[in-house]
């Protein structure tokens, strides 16, 4: 489990905006890690996590676009039923909301990445040290 800084892209929502987005970000080379796209009538919210975040908010900002960076957790998961709600719970249970989470796992490999949104990254950094996940 890491705790790593995801950029919110306030962007148009129509066709190629994702393709504008992720071809400035690869001409630099910075990668895209993590993604989510959360849509409204007329904007969307770019959800990323990226290889090098500072370069990245550089860029999209000389591009004209808002962008937000806040702290998420990135925690590998085994892909194993029951994961989740363990997680949730042992959360919950301690008070602690998700926000949001994204990421996903692959039924064909053994782990993937969840990146979660929590109202308090560190107790919540210590729940999950104790949870065999």
């Amino acid at each position: 489990m890491r705790v790593c800084r995801q950029l919110a892209v306030f962007v148009a929502n129509r066709p190629g905006t994702l393709a504008q987005v992720s071809k400035i970000l690869a001409q630099e080379g910075i990668n895209i890690l993590g993604l989510s796209v959360a849509d409204a009538v007329d904007h969307a919210v770019l959800r990323l996590i990226v290889s090098d975040p500072n370069k990245a908010i550089h860029l999209l900002e000389d591009a004209g676009l808002l962008v937000l960076d806040t702290d998420v957790l990135a925690l590998k998961l085994q892909n194993t039923p029951g994961n989740i709600s363990k997680l949730s719970e042992a959360l919950a249970n301690e008070n602690i909301n998700i926000a949001y989470a994204y990421g996903g796992l692959d039924e064909t490999n053994s782990e993937g990445t969840l990146y979660l949104k929590v109202s308090d990254t560190e107790k919540a950094k210590e729940v999950i040290s104790k949870l065999a996940l």
